[in-house]
């Protein structure tokens, strides 16, 4: 058997190691499944006693264990670490599923995650508890937040719609039935915007009512008109929708005493109204005033969003609040809607103060993590739960033709609500400029 020159097998080296140079910089999925996955996994399975040895992890074995190991198995016996019961890979990474011995809890391996991940030369360790006396270590290979990619099983379904991508690899997805209210927080070109497309983009595609209230003069949402069944432009817009949505939810739940529920969620599907989601763009805009005349009706839009906030989770009204600072110092009522407002997501600010007013009163830890969020990554935000737990999060880029293009697709979806309609947004559609030299030919078929 005749064997290669030896140009053509160094040709051949040369292509696969520079093949191998370009995925890892420019394909870290395929990098990863080639060659980091096999690597990591060895070394994980390798070192795991070892390096959980060093690093703490381990209990003594109790007298019974101690006694068998010695008498029956006549081996030296040894401290004893959490049992890997499932190990798997993903696209992003490595998942292990831990059964953690008596006298070890999670938040033993929550501390040592960061010498966890330098141990097996990762690029983080994630610990969640799956469910008790389990913890599942969610590892990534590579940085996917530099070029997010969701994963493909990440749909909107049932008022969950996946918006961003976690530091762990799995989806980050807004949950309205768990999670009814939201704020967003962020300075200009931090990607704020970017997370409202793709929110508006998923939930573009479910059966539910959109009303955006943009007093820029409609600048950002006047685009996805199509899809929204309600829509304020001004003060006095927004005044006037917000007192109509407070109606409609007076209304709703005269409709579940009727039914004797508890939500909607309990009433017959012939019945049930569908589920709204309030889109604020920048909610200062409700707050500040310019005279003595519109701190009647500032007040007055400011009781109503509280109502809502307070109130409206059972019969289907969500609200998605979006601005750059929100505290006390933009009014009365600031601090106590601000509460009501459970899920956080707070994009790169320019002070501590602000992000303070995000993530201080949940996720204390959460707060210096947004302060390094880097200007050159827009997207990037901390998002942080009543749980007190927080994780870095990052969305896919998105144009608002894009989204407005998504709100043109499932414009059929829109519902018509009566309570609402005095707000529908009027559509236009943009007349085609024809060459008064050229006359038009006409339409044939």
């Amino acid at each position: 058997m005749t064997s290669l020159p030896l140009w053509v097998e160094g040709s051949c080296a040369l292509a696969g190691t520079g093949g191998l140079y370009y995925a890892k910089h420019h394909a870290p999925r395929v990098y990863w499944s080639l060659v980091g996955f096999p690597v990591t996994w060895y070394r994980f399975t390798y070192s795991y006693a070892s390096t959980m040895e060093v690093c703490g992890l381990t209990v003594q074995p109790t007298r019974l264990r101690a006694f068998m190991t010695r008498t029956v198995a006549r081996r030296e016996v040894r401290p004893v670490a959490p049992k890997i019961r499932k190990v798997r890979g993903t696209s992003t990474g490595l998942r292990v599923t831990l059964r953690l011995p008596a006298g070890l809890a999670p938040a033993d391996i929550i501390t040592a995650s960061e010498r966890l991940r330098h141990a097996w030369g990762v690029r983080s360790v994630t610990v969640v508890e799956s469910k008790p006396g389990f913890v599942e270590l969610r590892m990534t290979g590579y940085d996917v937040l530099r070029r997010v990619r969701l994963p493909r099983s990440a749909r909107p379904r049932d008022l969950v719609v996946p918006v961003a991508m976690r530091e762990d690899g799995t989806a980050f997805v807004r949950d309205y039935r768990a999670v009814p209210h939201a704020l967003t927080l962020g300075a200009n070109q931090s990607g704020k915007s970017m997370y409202q497309r793709n929110l508006i983009k998923g939930l573009a595609s479910l059966r539910v009512a959109l009303v955006g209230i943009d007093c820029k003069r409609g600048v950002e949402q006047s685009r996805y008109a199509s899809r929204l069944s309600a829509f304020a432009t001004t003060p006095d817009e927004a005044s006037g929708l917000l007192d109509a949505l407070v109606g409609e939810m007076e209304s709703r739940f005269d409709l579940l005493k009727e039914h004797q529920a508890g939500d909607v969620w309990e009433l017959p599907g012939k019945v049930r109204p569908v589920p709204i989601v309030v889109l604020v763009d920048e909610i200062a805009e409700l707050f500040l005033i310019a005279t003595k005349k519109d701190e009647e009706r500032r007040d007055r839009m400011v009781t109503q969003l509280i109502r809502l906030s307070q109130m409206s989770r059972a019969i289907g009204i969500f609200l998605e609040i979006c601005g750059q600072r929100f505290g006390s110092d933009l009014g009365k009522g600031a601090t106590t809607l601000r509460a009501q407002l459970t899920g956080r997501v707070v994009h790169r600010v320019n002070d501590k103060q602000t992000a303070d007013m995000g993530l201080g009163d949940i996720a204390p830890d959460a707060v210096a993590a947004v302060t390094t969020i880097p200007s050159d990554r827009p997207g990037t935000a901390v998002a942080g739960d009543t749980s007190g737990g927080w994780s870095r999060i990052r969305t896919p880029e998105i144009t608002a033709e894009e989204t407005a293009a998504a709100c043109a697709r499932f414009a059929d979806l829109t519902p018509r609500i009566p309570s609402l309609a005095a707000f529908r947004p009027a559509l236009t559609t943009t007349p085609v400029a024809v060459d008064p030299v050229v006359k038009p030919r006409p339409i044939t078929d």
